[in-house]
């Protein structure tokens, strides 16, 4: 199935497309740069999935879709690598997605306005889109050396269970770096609520006692 994000940058042949993409798990700018093979028939040909912890990119997503994974390491920032390969290296990889006829048209257009525009817009939507959680920091703190514990009983809509905050200090503020809900029917949880958000979710069948799993 052909995606193009939300915002699409450019009305030739080679278009962009732009959303942000929360997986819970992990989350990102995605870039779809799109291609019409015929008059009505637009291909997503390249996909750019800058994630915070699993970064990749699809050549060719609608028919070759091969998935290659970015090391943060070597690449470093996902969105600038991406950004910058689609300003160097965009008619080799449409090239490489099996789109030969596209890969011309893109060594033939002047695409720099478009180009400049989605990394306007992936810049401003990289801070803009994310998603954080705010939680409250438990009834009842436990002060360990240099981080504090804040437990809670959470109910919700359709869950409940122990939630137990891990609360540190950095500078002035105090942060949450850890919370471990233990839910009854979805036990999951976060690294850094408040900054990236990493939420992770426990098998019942593999982890029956979330609570004894956590502590």
């Amino acid at each position: 199935m052909k995606e193009r994000g939300d915002t699409i940058i450019g009305e030739g042949t080679i278009k962009f497309g732009i959303e942000y993409r929360d997986l819970l798990h992990d989350q990102g700018v995605c870039i779809h740069v799109l291609g019409d093979v015929s008059e009505d028939d637009e291909h997503e040909l390249l996909r750019f999935d800058c994630f915070d912890h699993e970064p990749h990119y699809h050549y060719g997503p609608q028919q070759l879709n091969e998935r290659l994974m970015l090391d943060k390491t070597t690449a470093g920032d996902s969105l600038d690598w991406t950004l910058g390969n689609i300003r160097s290296r965009l008619p080799d990889m449409i090239d490489r997605a099996r789109y030969p006829e596209l890969a011309e048209a893109a060594r033939g257009a002047d695409l720099s306005a478009e180009m400049d525009e989605l990394e306007s817009q992936a810049r401003a939507l990289a801070v803009a889109g994310r998603r954080t959680v705010m939680h409250d920091r438990g009834d009842v703190i436990l002060e360990a050396g240099p981080v504090r514990f804040g437990v809670e009983f959470r109910t919700l809509a359709n869950d409940r269970g122990v939630a137990i905050h891990v609360l540190g200090d950095i500078g002035d503020e105090e942060q949450e770096l850890l919370t471990f809900d233990c839910f009854e029917v979805a036990p999951h949880y976060h690294y850094g609520p408040r900054a990236k958000n990493q939420r992770l979710y426990l098998d019942m069948t593999t982890t029956p006692d979330p609570l004894g799993w956590a502590l």
